[in-house]
């Protein structure tokens, strides 16, 4: 992107998911400090995106695309079950045993769920709205992204609504465990 072009919605979340890959391929070849810290990473970014996505582009989709419930209903079910399997390999933390041969497969589902939105939600949105619509709708996604949890809240639902309610109180704690967090780290880091 050259300087001064402003990115679309779209735009940013292309980039936003070849971020998402980038860490699945970082993360498989990392070890101690610096996967558990990758994790960390990955997770923030999921979190954060798949909330925005949530919030803005889905129910805009539903509404301007051909089989927006149909196509939007699918992308809703496959970032739930996402949520559900990245709070889990949260729990289960990065020294599990399990957590490899899990974060694969995690990292298989996530890469196909994010082939299937370019694939079938994102054409539409630019053939069905203008540049304008895509350009203010990318601001909504940063403002969205800005409120938007750190961590995955299975139990919170998939609704942009669900999301707009419980998403700034549930942000607001995941950002403060994050420091809490990283100042042990730093602590640890220290003796």
């Amino acid at each position: 992107m050259t300087a001064g072009v402003k990115q679309d919605v779209l735009d940013l979340l292309i980039e936003q998911h070849k971020q998402i890959k980038t860490l699945f391929g970082q993360l498989g070849r990392a070890e101690g400090t610096q996967k558990r810290e990758l994790f960390e990473d990955l997770v923030r970014l999921l979190a954060v995106h798949e909330s925005a996505e949530e919030i803005v582009v889905h129910p805009t989709a539903q509404r301007k695309i051909d089989r927006g419930d149909t196509v939007t209903g699918q992308l809703r079910h496959e970032e739930d079950e996402a949520k559900h399997e990245l709070a889990a390999l949260y729990d289960l933390g990065v020294d599990h045993p399990d957590f490899d041969r899990r974060l694969s497969r995690f990292a298989d589902a996530v890469v196909a769920h994010a082939t299937r939105e370019e694939t079938e939600e994102f054409p539409s949105l630019r053939r069905n709205l203008s540049a304008a619509q895509l350009g203010r709708m990318a601001g909504a996604l940063r403002a969205a992204e800005a409120m938007a949890p750190t961590r995955p809240h299975p139990r919170s639902g998939e609704s942009a609504s669900a999301n707009l309610m419980a998403g700034p109180p549930m942000a607001v704690f995941d950002r403060v465990r994050d420091t809490v967090r990283d100042w042990r780290e730093s602590q640890r880091d220290q003796d």
